[in-house]
Order: C-alpha cells, then sequence, then structure tokens
C-alpha cells in the first residue's frame, strides 16, 4: 500500500492554488510554518494541529541493545525521539476514505441478523 510522498514543493503549490498567495509567498508560508513547528519541538514543546494530531519529544534512556547479527550487546545512547500521534478526526478521515459508504457500513452488512433465541427472558 505504498502510496508517493508529499514533498515541500507540492505542499507550496496546494497552498498556491487554494490560498491564492503567489508562489514565492506560498513558499515562505509553508517554510515558515515547518520551521515554528521544529522550533518548539526543539524545546520540548507538544504541537497540536487540530483535526490532524500532536507532535511531541519523548526521552528514551540508555538501555542494553544487540547486533541483530552477532547477538553481542551493544549499549545504546540516551536520546530524544519524536513521536506523532493522530487526531481522532484524521482516523476517521482517513478510515472514511476507505469505506465511501460511513463508518460500519460494512460491519453491518458482514454480521449476521442477530435473534432472541438463546437469550435470556427478562424476569
Amino acid at each position: 500500500m505504498a502510496g508517493h510522498t508529499v514533498t515541500r514543493a507540492q505542499l507550496t503549490e496546494a497552498v498556491y492554488q487554494e490560498v491564492g498567495l503567489s508562489r514565492n509567498e506560498s513558499a515562505e508560508l509553508v517554510e515558515s510554518v515547518i520551521a515554528e513547528i521544529s522550533r518548539a519541538l526543539e524545546r520540548g514543546d507538544m504541537v497540536k494541529i487540530s483535526s490532524f494530531g500532536s507532535f511531541a519529544v519523548r526521552k528514551k534512556g540508555q538501555r542494553v541493545g544487540r547486533n541483530p547479527k552477532t547477538g553481542q550487546e551493544v549499549p545504546i545512547s540516551p536520546r530524544r525521539v519524536l513521536v506523532f500521534r493522530a487526531s481522532h478526526a484524521l482516523k476517521l478521515q482517513i478510515n472514511n476514505s476507505l469505506n465511501p459508504h460511513g463508518p460500519g457500513a460494512g460491519a453491518a452488512a458482514a454480521a449476521p441478523a442477530r435473534s432472541g433465541a438463546g437469550r435470556a427472558a427478562p424476569a
């Protein structure tokens, strides 16, 4: 399910088409947004973009790993890693694009009809 990569140039072109800024202004806007997100993450701040998701930097401590080829133990230095968590709205949008009939449309058709048989009667 490999798609293609969206580049800065494509983002700039999309801003140019949608917003109506000049190509240079669109490029500056895209660069400015990416730079601000990067600076916030470098400071250790969380970046939340409504209906898209959140970016955060997580600290990982030192640990012992193994070289998979030799099995030799190797120390892994402490480091910071970038994590992204998609918003609920983005997840719904992605899943709905796979199923254009809406959430749960396929599940209702595939599930057998339930009858009252086998259930205890209310007292």
